[in-house]
């Protein structure tokens, strides 16, 4: 019972120690509690596709697993710290004749205690938060909210206790083993023992910053601009030299700039900078490692963030702009006999009792021509560039077989789909595509000449390069080349492929599902007959999309604010941790007479720069990082960064800026209270 009480004043006496420690076990039950109630949250709102949903739930149950065992690495961390500020008091305890055993006891009821506040707070942080995320949700999956009320999961709510349970768990047992270990001179002199700042060679550390530099660049022009020869492994060996050389860049800088300042007079001996440099440079000697896996996690967290919010933006954005009609339907002729016939895909269908028009208020069709002597290869070999081309793109398949397109039927599309049509005349083509990489392989093809022979007809480029467009449906910008040319050009070929786009009759939402509803029937009833046809609708993308941009949305901001939350949680600790190990240097300053605002304006700086320095060369990586995600990212269209990176920065400046200033304010009250 005497114990019982102890930990409960302990924990009244200690609350500012336990400040960083409660914030950030609040902050990770909360993120637990409304990432996992997420699959709640959208049982509760109207959502067409329930796949979707499974699919999200699966995979936030799965990213969790990951989370779980990292914040439970930054709880076991934290409480370390705290373990460290207490070694007078535990000494005290063994003076007094406290055995080991009974201090044990003493911090599992701490552990205890401050596990149940900080879970308690954070559930109810958490259900707060997740009736806000419903609005995210139905952001995200654009669903109905007039069946929603508020909830509680209690799925989530047990999921959390049990994981937070088993970290507090193991944190008592860590607790355990460290006071059994410890000893009674070491916990009464660990204020004695400070860090000694080593001053290393300049020489040494100016060449291992410079290698490391050059680590560094090397690594993102392979990564960024060579990325035509870059394998797998030539991936992994790149990533290994970019972690490799942040650590020693971390190492070196250490070493350089207490050598650099303290050669500038001026600047070194400027009020408290000559404290402020060591102590400075003696947090990150001790702590290079770590600012390493810092600065890693925090590259990770910026591309995880910009890349998820970037797919969802995009995702939207092109469901907008590339699937402008309701339907559309594929029909492979690929026996010549049919082709040969006159007859297609409308007329075909009619005759077994299909009338495909009726289903649309208007409709048009569209004829693709390939030939086994115009392909891609042939494309470049006919102005000579292809061995250039074929050295610089090794995994480009030369084989396929190009498109081709009357002018007369593209423009009707284009009229359906309400965009710019092109004219043509005799003796011209254009090529349109919108995946931008391989529309600047072809635009160095026009670069050499524009003449292309296409089915036995010499015509030249209407444009030195290529024009954006596309003709099928759909939420990504993979349309690598189409060609566009006179009708006189395909007369008398075979098509190899017939599509019809059309548009439902109008009406509200409901009735256009009733209506896509309609026409799936009939397509299935009909597809078996009709062979080697596809469809491909406007809702079934708009689904699809807005499930994709919905996981990779929540996942990416799941992990992403862990870590934000680890990265923020762990330097605030060190920063704290240090200050409390200086107190009486900060009270050595006051005796020979150094003003409070400048000791303040000293700490201000120590705890700016400490959590400045792996921002500033993650926000780097994260440049050449996202500069290489660009390959991936252009599949989806990138063209919501700008909003993305601003949303990012609002997160970082939350989160990241929150712990720096509540470190700051924390060890201000800690070198005062000593006053």
């Amino acid at each position: 019972m005497m114990l019982f009480r102890l930990s409960l004043r302990n924990l009244r006496r200690c609350i500012r120690d336990y400040a960083i420690y409660f914030f950030t076990l609040l902050i990770g039950v909360s993120i637990f509690y409304v990432f996992n109630a997420v699959n709640t949250q959208t049982a509760m709102v109207v959502i067409e596709d329930r796949s979707i949903t499974k699919l999200l739930e699966t995979s936030m149950s799965s990213v969790s697993v990951f989370v779980a065992f990292v914040l439970g690495l930054l709880i076991v961390y934290a409480s370390r710290f705290l373990m460290k500020r207490r070694n007078r008091e535990f000494a005290l305890y063994l003076l007094l004749g406290m055995s080991k055993g009974k201090i044990s006891v003493l911090l599992f009821f701490e552990t205890l205690f401050i596990g149940i506040g900080s879970l308690a707070a954070g559930l109810v942080a958490g259900i707060g938060l997740s009736q806000l995320m419903s609005a995210l949700v139905v952001n995200l999956f654009e669903a109905d909210m007039t069946s929603y009320h508020f909830i509680i999961s209690t799925e989530a709510i047990g999921k959390t206790i049990l994981n937070f349970g088993i970290m507090y768990l193991v944190v008592m047992i860590c607790n355990g083993f460290m006071i059994g270990k410890c000893k009674l001179i070491d916990l009464l002199q660990s204020e004695k023992k400070t860090e000694k700042l080593h001053l290393k060679n300049m020489l040494f550390c100016t060449l291992l910053f410079f290698l490391a530099a050059f680590g560094l660049g090397y690594a993102y022009y392979q990564v960024c601009y060579s990325q035509s020869e870059l394998t797998q492994e030539k991936f992994v060996g790149m990533t290994a030299l970019g972690a490799v050389s942040t650590f020693v860049l971390f190492w070196s800088v250490s070493g350089l700039l207490m050598r650099i300042v303290s050669g500038i007079k001026a600047l070194y001996f400027h009020k408290l900078n000559v404290f402020t440099i060591r102590q400075i440079g003696s947090r990150i000697n001790t702590m290079v490692f770590s600012m390493t896996v810092i600065c890693l996690m925090l590259f990770v967290t910026i591309c995880a963030l910009l890349g998820c919010f970037s797919i969802r933006n995009s995702l939207n954005k092109n469901l907008d702009d590339m699937c402008p009609v309701d339907v559309e339907l594929t029909y492979y002729r690929v026996d010549e006999a049919e082709n040969r016939n006159g007859t297609g895909l409308i007329e075909d269908a009619r005759a077994r009792g299909w009338d495909i028009p009726a289903a649309f208020a208007d409709y048009t069709k569209l004829h693709c021509y390939r030939s086994e002597d115009f392909t891609f290869g042939d494309f470049f070999a006919e102005s000579g560039s292809l061995d250039e081309v074929m050295d610089k793109y090794l995994f480009l398949d030369y084989s396929t077989l190009e498109d081709v397109f009357p002018v007369s039927e593209y423009n009707a599309l284009m009229q359906l789909y309400g965009r710019e049509q092109i004219e043509l005349d005799e003796g011209e083509y254009v090529i349109i595509g919108n995946f931008d990489s391989m529309m600047k392989v072809r635009d160095m093809r026009l670069a050499y000449d524009t003449k292309m022979t296409i089915f036995g007809h010499e015509l030249h480029s209407k444009y030195p390069e290529c024009r954006d467009g596309f003709v099928e449906l759909s939420v990504q910008p993979l349309n690598v080349g189409i060609f566009i040319v006179p009708d006189s050009v395909v007369e008398g070929q075979m098509p190899q492929t017939e599509y019809v786009f059309g548009n439902y009759p109008d009406g509200n939402k409901q009735e256009k599902i009733k209506s896509e509803k309609q026409f799936l029937a009939d397509y299935t009833a009909f597809s078996e007959e009709l062979n080697h046809i596809s469809i491909n609708s406007r809702q079934d993308m708009a689904n699809a999309s807005i499930g994709l941009g919905a996981i990779v949305a929540f996942i990416g901001l799941y992990i992403g604010l862990v870590f934000l939350v680890a990265c923020g949680a762990i330097l605030a600790l060190k920063q704290l941790s240090e200050t409390a190990d200086s107190i009486r240097h900060y009270e050595m300053l006051r005796k020979i007479g150094v003003e409070e605002r400048d000791i303040s304006r000293s700490l201000f700086c120590q705890t700016g720069i400490f959590f400045l320095l792996p921002m500033l060369l993650a926000a780097l990586h994260s440049y050449f990082g996202m500069k290489f995600a660009m390959i991936f990212l252009e599949m989806f269209g990138t063209s919501g960064i700008g909003q993305s990176m601003l949303t990012v920065g609002l997160l970082i400046l939350l989160i990241y800026g929150g712990y720096f200033l509540v470190t700051y304010l924390c060890s201000k009250s800690m070198i005062r209270e000593q006053k």
